[in-house]
C-alpha cells in the first residue's frame, strides 16, 4: 500500500528536467558576432577613403573651435604606426627679444627728439668708456668690439677662441675676466641688459642637438656669471639664443667661424622709440634737423603827418605877399 501511494506521488510530481548542455553556444555566438564586428570596422579604418576622412576631420575640426585640420601626409591610413603615438617635440623656451625701433628721418624729426637723441649718445659713449678702461686695466681691452644703434649699446665678445671653444658653451678663464671687469660698469646703470648667444654655421655635435641650443646656453652662461658671481640682479638681465642665423661675417672662413662664435651684452636704452630711431643717425653724424623757419617781425611804418588847414593858408598869403 505504501509503495502503491509512492506510485501515486510519483504521478502526481513534476518531471525532472534534463540538463541543457548547449548554453555554452549562445555566449560563443555572441563572441563570435563582436570579433566579427570589431574586424569589420578595422578593415573598414585601414581602407579609408582619404577624401572623405579629410572632410571629416575638417568637420570634426569645426566643431571643436579648431580653424584647419589635416591628415598626416605619408600615412595610408589612421593606424599607420609610424605617425602613432608619437609626440611632437616640446618647443624650445627662449625669451623675446625687445622690439627694435624703425630708423627715423633726422630731417623730419622734433628738435626735441634729435637733441634727447644726442644727449642718450653721449650718454652710451661714456657708458663704453667705462667700459673700455675697466678691460684695458685687465688686458682685455683687444678682445671686445662696440656698437651703438637703436637698441641702446651692444657689447660684442668676439675673439678667436678666447671665450667659447668650438661647439661648447663653458666659459674659458678669459670670459670670466673680462665679464668680472666689466660687471661694476653695468652695476653702476640702470639700463636693462640683454645676453644675446651666436653660433656659427658648424652643426652642433655631443650633448647639443642644434646650434639653438648651443646659443642659448652660451648666453644662459653668460647671465649665470654676471648674476651668481658678479651681483647682477635678475630682474634687470635676460638671454636669448639665435643659432647661427644672425652672423657678423657670412664666410666660411676659419677667421669668419671664429668671429660667429660670440656673445653680445646689449645695454638696452630706456628712450623712447622716437628718440631711440634718432640714434644711428647721430652716431653716423647726419644732419641734425632742419631749423624751423621764422618769419620777421613786421616792421610798423608811421603814417605821414596830415598838412594842417592853417598851414596851407600861411603858405597862400605869403605867395601872395611875393607878387
Amino acid at each position: 500500500m505504501s509503495a502503491g501511494h509512492g506510485g501515486r506521488r510519483a504521478k502526481g510530481g513534476h518531471e525532472e528536467e534534463h540538463e541543457n548542455h548547449e548554453r555554452w553556444a549562445v555566449s560563443y555566438g555572441d563572441m563570435m558576432t563582436v570579433l566579427c564586428a570589431l574586424f569589420i570596422v578595422l578593415y573598414s579604418m585601414s581602407q579609408v577613403d582619404q577624401t572623405k576622412y579629410e572632410a571629416l576631420a575638417q568637420s570634426l575640426a569645426e566643431g571643436f573651435n579648431n580653424k584647419s585640420a589635416s591628415v598626416l601626409s605619408g600615412s595610408d591610413g589612421v593606424l599607420d604606426a609610424s605617425v602613432a603615438g608619437s609626440p611632437a617635440p616640446p618647443a624650445a623656451a627662449a625669451t623675446p627679444a625687445a622690439a627694435t625701433p624703425a630708423t627715423v628721418d633726422p630731417t623730419a624729426a622734433p628738435p626735441a627728439d634729435y637733441a634727447a637723441a644726442v644727449s642718450e649718445v653721449d650718454r652710451l659713449r661714456q657708458v663704453q668708456a667705462q667700459i673700455e678702461a675697466q678691460l684695458a686695466a685687465v688686458g682685455m681691452g683687444q678682445q671686445v668690439r662696440y656698437l651703438i644703434d637703436e637698441r641702446g649699446l651692444v657689447i660684442g665678445l668676439v675673439a678667436n677662441d678666447v671665450f667659447f671653444d668650438q661647439g661648447s658653451a663653458v666659459l674659458r678663464p678669459a670670459a670670466h675676466t673680462l665679464l668680472d671687469a666689466a660687471a661694476p660698469v653695468l652695476l653702476s646703470i640702470p639700463d636693462r641688459i640683454s645676453v644675446e648667444g651666436h653660433a656659427n654655421v658648424v652643426p652642433a655635435s655631443g650633448r647639443y642637438a642644434s646650434n639653438w641650443e648651443l646659443s642659448a646656453d652660451r648666453a644662459t652662461q653668460v647671465l649665470r656669471r654676471l648674476v651668481e658671481s658678479d651681483g647682477m640682479p635678475g630682474v634687470r638681465i635676460s638671454a636669448t639664443g639665435y643659432g647661427d642665423t644672425r652672423p657678423l661675417d657670412a664666410g666660411s672662413s676659419p677667421e669668419a667661424l671664429a668671429t660667429n662664435r660670440r656673445v653680445d651684452l646689449v645695454v638696452h636704452s630706456a628712450q623712447p622709440d622716437t628718440v631711440r630711431g634718432l640714434i644711428p643717425a647721430v652716431v653716423d653724424g647726419t644732419a641734425a634737423p632742419a631749423p624751423v623757419a621764422v618769419a620777421p617781425a613786421p616792421v610798423a611804418v608811421a603814417p605821414a603827418a596830415p598838412t594842417s588847414h592853417a598851414s596851407t593858408e600861411a603858405a597862400a598869403s605869403t605867395d601872395d605877399e611875393g607878387h
